[in-house]
């Protein structure tokens, strides 16, 4: 496919309510769209790197800066023909892969929408409805939590995860199981403890959890292997997979039980199905992370989490969750059920509302084709 234009976008929106994990509290959110534009198809890509770079290396403005000085360019100068040529594409760029991903899940759009079938169907889809979770932050106190987790369990959400660090964890728990013994629970601590709180992490078995989620450091195997030996409960990495090597790797230090895939963290749709592959093939189930993302990615996500092997409830709730306006439309809605409905429209199936992303904008740039040399 020639590609015509690419214009890259930041939006700011304010988060419904402030989300607190380990990192920090994020109120509002800096949201960088890529627009991509080919004989008369537009593809969408967002990117998911945070404000700052605490969750990754990368930040907003990192992205936006590497996506108009090298991989725009990159992609402006080729003519790929499926969203799996991107990594070929920007090979040259190491890391980045959350800047990389905003580009290449947008490729991947073009492409379903030029082969007149739904995304989910193109990258090999087997669902149609997901299962879904809700990713609760740290709340000024415990009582606050469980209104918020009333409230969630109301509208129908399969699965409770809670975001934990050192204080605000073994009595949060104990509060929360003495309320709800039955339901499907899950922690995600985003790296706060450190080997020494090996007993301490041992302690959360008392609490039948799915699973700890990425409880030590972010660029670890070694540890967790340590620490999965002493637990029950599965852990599940997130920050520490980047790639399939990264999960093989996992996998055979038994560094984990299971793994979350986001697609920013990995770098598009390719590495994500190798990821999911490379689980499946071994028996680690996978499911999909949210990175507080605006229609757009979430859309994304929805795709994804319909391969065979997400077989646990994803972090791809409902728009009204996080957005007063969501940029897309229909908004993303989760039924009494707990579950989304796959939409099966070329392309993402959720329109980009134009007039409102266009409102929304503070910086825009139209990106060229790059002379590459060597």
């Amino acid at each position: 496919m020639k590609i015509d234009a690419i214009v890259l976008r930041e939006l700011h929106l304010p988060l419904v309510r402030p989300f607190e994990t380990s990192f920090g509290v994020t109120t509002n959110r800096r949201v960088v769209l890529a627009e991509v534009r080919s004989e008369g198809l537009t593809g969408w890509g967002e990117c998911t790197a945070g404000e700052h770079p605490f969750f990754s290396a990368e930040s907003t403005e990192s992205a936006w800066q590497v996506i108009v000085s090298e991989l725009g360019p990159m992609l402006a100068a080729a003519t790929p023909e499926h969203g799996g040529d991107c990594p070929k594409i920007f090979k040259l760029v190491r890391g980045n892969r959350m800047a990389k991903a905003t580009l290449e899940n947008a490729i991947w759009d073009l492409e379903a929408q030029r082969e007149g079938v739904s995304l989910s169907r193109l990258i090999g889809g087997v669902r149609d409805v997901i299962p879904c979770g809700v990713s609760l932050g740290i709340q000024p106190t415990i009582s606050d939590l469980m209104a918020i987790i009333e409230r969630e369990l109301a509208a129908g959400y399969q699965r409770i995860k809670l975001k934990c660090k050192p204080g605000w964890d073994v009595d949060v728990f104990e509060r929360v199981r003495n309320r709800w013994p039955e339901i499907m629970l899950s922690c995600d601590a985003n790296s706060a403890y450190k080997l020494k709180d090996a007993d301490h992490l041992v302690g959360f078995d008392a609490f039948d959890l799915l699973m700890i989620e990425q409880p030590m450091w972010y660029d670890d195997f070694y540890y967790h292997s340590m620490l999965q030996k002493r637990l029950e409960t599965p852990i599940c990495l997130d920050e520490s997979i980047r790639n399939r090597r990264d999960a093989l790797a996992a996998i055979e230090m038994e560094s984990c039980k299971i793994i979350n895939i986001k697609l920013g963290r990995v770098g598009g749709f390719s590495e994500a199905i190798a990821v999911h592959n490379a689980a499946q093939e071994r028996g680690i189930p996978v499911w999909c992370g949210g990175m507080l993302e605006a229609g757009i990615g979430r859309s994304h996500n929805i795709a994804l989490s319909t391969l065979e092997n997400f077989t646990l409830p994803g972090d791809v709730s409902a728009s009204a969750r996080y957005w007063r306006e969501d940029i897309v439309e229909p908004e993303i809605t989760v039924s009494s059920a707990g579950e989304i409905a796959i939409p099966d429209f070329p392309g993402r199936g959720y329109e980009v509302r134009t007039d409102l992303v266009n409102r929304l904008t503070v910086r825009k740039e139209e990106i060229r084709a790059l002379e590459l040399v060597g």
